[in-house]
């Protein structure tokens, strides 16, 4: 075994200006104005103290981790008290940890106000679950579906809380890092690789060596 590897965290420049490492911070020139909403995140951190767990500004875009219990009265108060009429996008990510394994991250704007701001709320691997915002944003329904179908996220409340992409029994979901690039063989019947064939169960079988036969 030769030296040990000194693992390093590679730069990443945000913008060509971006400050370089041991250089004192800037604003990112290119950051847009509606991201940069001190105002509502200090209004946030008022009405729901411990609440707010924590404050993220990176490349002038402001984000607030939230504790899932109050997501659905943090999305409430940012919809009728901060002009936040509409929610668009959500994602999820599995940061593959064992405490605070996955999160739910929403994307709220103001149309009127120009403005955005982006929550995150965490939840366990052993219980993946987070109210559903859909009684304040209805548009929320399908993202909360998509995150459902490929995370295993729950919404407890979701009205149709039902897969888009995968059958209904199926016992996996495709975003979380464990689950194989080269899916599951076995897990679902595709289409024939040839005319006339039977369905296949190996998504990829040329990789596993199987080539179609004529």
């Amino acid at each position: 075994m030769g030296e040990s590897t000194v693992r390093q965290t590679l730069p990443f420049l945000y913008s060509p200006r971006q400050a370089l490492a041991g250089e004192a911070e800037r604003a990112n020139p290119h950051a847009k104005a509606t991201s940069f909403q001190p105002e509502v995140v200090a209004a946030l951190e008022e009405r729901f103290a411990a609440g707010v767990q924590a404050i993220s500004l990176y490349a002038g875009e402001h984000s607030v981790y939230i504790d899932r219990s109050l997501i659905v009265d943090a999305c409430r108060f940012l919809r009728d008290e901060q002009g936040f009429d509409f929610v668009s996008d959500m994602a999820t990510v599995d940061r593959f940890t064992d405490e605070g394994r996955f999160e739910v991250v929403y994307n709220l704007v103001s149309i009127a106000g120009r403005k955005r701001l982006r929550l995150k709320v965490r939840v366990e691997e052993s219980d993946p679950t987070v109210s559903s915002i859909t009684g304040v944003y209805p548009a929320a329904e399908w993202h909360e579906r998509e995150a459902w179908d490929m995370m295993g996220i729950h919404f407890a409340g979701h009205p149709d809380l039902r897969r888009v992409f995968m059958p209904e029994d199926f016992e996996y979901h495709p975003a979380r890092k464990e689950f194989p690039t080269l899916g599951i063989p076995g897990s679902l019947p595709l289409p024939p690789l040839v005319n006339d064939g039977a369905l296949q169960l190996d998504p990829f079988p040329r990789a596993h060596g199987e080539l179609p036969k004529d």
